[in-house]
């Protein structure tokens, strides 16, 4: 048992309607339910933001959604409200096969946000994906989800970072493609090592 299918964020609120939509988030999800029997472990993330989280412009009177601001950690975009935990946007999309693993919830400390399913965007505070992953000998991962330029890359990165063989198939992610994001993503994850 080597090989993993990590399944990235796909939940309403980054579907078409949702309140951080990226296009055609929804037309992925066949393609990956066709995928999931072909791996020996299945992971799924959901972003999962208390209310009031620190990476939501209605956080900061005055900002806008897609500005960026100066945190702690380094720069971070501000996003319109998303996953607020509990909520129908931080819910699975309902086609969606949940049918794996482990269901691993990022993004729910209210002072940081996280785009990788392996760390905090600090870089530095892991969530534990990777101990879970090395406790079952799972070394081969393919990435699929939402958005391509955002949490799938992060995860993509960190997991080629951590000594993982690492693909995204790109028939079953979508992407923001926000001023270049996606072109940008695609040769970080190239210069990582990234099968794409």
């Amino acid at each position: 048992m080597t090989k993993a299918l990590i399944v990235i964020d796909v939940q309403n609120d980054f579907c078409p309607g949702g309140a951080l939509a990226v296009p055609g988030g929804d037309e992925i999800v066949p393609r990956i339910n066709a995928m999931i029997d072909g791996f020996d472990a299945v992971v799924l993330t959901q972003d999962w933001h208390p209310a009031g989280h620190g990476s939501f412009a209605s956080t900061h009177p005055g900002s806008d959604p897609y500005q960026t601001m100066e945190m702690a950690y380094g720069p971070q975009i501000l996003w319109p409200d998303h996953c607020v935990q509990g909520s129908p946007g931080a819910a699975f999309h309902p086609g969606l096969r949940t049918d794996g693993d482990l269901i691993l919830r990022k993004g729910f400390r209210r002072d940081i946000d996280s785009y990788s399913a392996f760390f905090e965007n600090d870089r530095s505070t892991p969530t534990g994906l990777d101990g879970y992953l090395r406790s079952r000998d799972l070394t081969d991962l393919t990435l699929v989800g939402l958005a391509t330029d955002f949490c799938v890359h992060y995860s993509a990165v960190d997991a080629a970072r951590l000594g993982y063989s690492v693909g995204v198939d790109m028939t079953a992610c979508r992407a923001i493609d926000m001023d270049g994001s996606l072109d940008s993503a695609l040769a970080s994850m190239r210069d990582a090592g990234v099968r794409i």
